[in-house]
């Protein structure tokens, strides 16, 4: 089963007031949609955009698997465990929430912020708090989320070129820039599909591109 999302329907939210525009792929906050609540461990796929001074301030978590990654600009975080960071382009952020933690989340540079953050159900709640950080994460290098049953593969094709999709239970495709095609359908950046048992697919890049795979194991 292949379920393609387009990035113009997804949910809007945040606050343009406060330089926050948040695009949300799942039920969220104010917006409930009860049949749109999660797809296998993933909970969130939301696309932020932060003016420069704009931010999150401190605010609660627990039980979440949380993602990061930038896509222009400077990411500021901190959180009640001592971490303080500053996340570019390329980098990979996981903040895994368990029994509980705090964080802010900032933009503190002079130029617009854009990321995508996504959290995951862990398969077993509690546990302390943890932070990583992995800079400037290559094509080959998948990121595991063995806590959520999850892989992240990052996939930066060129014109023309072909990308493996996983032959796993769940696999959760968001495009973050240029296009692909799969099968018969073009994906542009905020596009997203969400394949459920399905084996050989390929993504094929119309140009750059920049996706994010999730290979879920149910």
């Amino acid at each position: 089963m292949i379920s393609v999302h387009r990035a113009e329907d997804r949910f809007q939210g945040g606050d343009q007031d406060a330089g926050i525009l948040t695009r949300h792929a799942f039920s969220f906050g104010s917006f409930y949609d009860p049949d749109n609540l999660r797809f296998g461990a993933i909970m969130a796929c939301n696309s932020e955009r932060l003016e420069s001074g704009a931010g999150f301030e401190e605010h609660p978590h627990s039980h979440t698997e949380i993602v990061t990654w930038v896509v222009e600009g400077e990411l500021t975080h901190r959180d009640s465990t001592g971490h303080a960071t500053v996340v570019r382009p390329g980098d990979l952020q996981h903040l895994s929430a368990a029994s509980g933690v705090r964080h802010v989340e900032r933009n503190d540079g002079d130029a617009p912020l854009t990321f995508i953050q996504m959290w995951l159900a862990p398969l077993e709640p509690g546990g302390e708090p943890s932070y990583t950080t992995v800079p400037g994460i290559a094509d080959s290098t998948p990121y595991a989320l063995p806590a959520a049953g999850a892989m992240l593969h990052v996939r930066r094709p060129g014109a023309g070129e072909r990308v493996e999709v996983p032959d796993a239970a769940r696999v959760y495709v968001h495009v973050v820039a240029g296009g692909v095609r799969l099968g018969d359908e073009v994906l542009e950046p905020g596009d997203s599909v969400r394949i459920t048992g399905e084996e050989g697919l390929e993504l094929v890049a119309e140009g750059p591109a920049e996706v994010l795979l999730w290979e879920l194991s149910g």
